[in-house]
């Protein structure tokens, strides 16, 4: 059997506005060295990167005397960058993914498609303003902009939850899950589209 080469990226993010740093290993064992100095933020990326078994090493800093709006979206930027790159062009991935995940009286489905063609639709019902110092309003947009960025499609929403931190925890686990099987390698060489391309 021919050895598969290693699914890695490296991103490199400075603007005005944030400085990142991140290193991702897509077939990974879900290893984690996140820091963005929003701690609610960093439970779920952690969260999201043990349960996709990617392995993730990000960094940021980022003007959070402004507020969490920058940091949240560039670093949703740099990860899906990341995983487009990792990605290559895709071929011999599974492509589709779908996951629902628990966390008590939360329950969070996602359905993900490497399609190349990135679109998302995020429906979390948070009714709180702040998880922590994480903007409710930001843990949609950080889904979002990991969807553009990764160049995928993502359907995500919480079927059931009263409280805002189980909702949003168990959405990033579904995402993962979700994530995990559609990157998975095991779909022959060619790519899975009846186009010959994801783009």
């Amino acid at each position: 059997m021919p050895l598969l080469s290693p699914r890695v990226a490296s991103v490199q993010r400075t603007t005005r506005e944030t400085d990142i740093t991140l290193d991702l290993t897509l077939d990974g064992s879900g290893k984690d060295t996140i820091a963005t100095g929003i701690g609610f933020f960093d439970h779920l990326l952690v969260a999201l990167t043990l349960h996709s078994r990617i392995d993730l090493s990000l960094t940021c800093r980022g003007d959070l005397e402004v507020d969490d709006h920058h940091t949240v979206e560039d670093c949703s930027i740099a990860l899906g960058t990341a995983i487009d790159r990792a990605l290559g062009d895709r071929a011999g991935i599974t492509r589709f993914g779908y996951a629902y995940a628990p966390l008590d009286e939360a329950l969070a489905r996602a359905v993900v498609d490497c399609s190349g063609r990135p679109y998302s639709r995020v429906d979390l019902g948070l009714s709180r303003e702040r998880l922590g110092t994480l903007s409710c309003e930001n843990v949609s947009h950080a889904l979002a902009s990991l969807a553009i960025a990764a160049r995928l499609t993502l359907h995500v929403d919480v079927l059931a939850g009263e409280n805002d931190h189980h909702r949003a925890e168990a959405t990033f686990k579904a995402v993962a899950l979700a994530l995990r099987a559609a990157v998975a390698r095991g779909a022959g060489s060619d790519v899975p589209s009846t186009k010959g391309i994801l783009a």
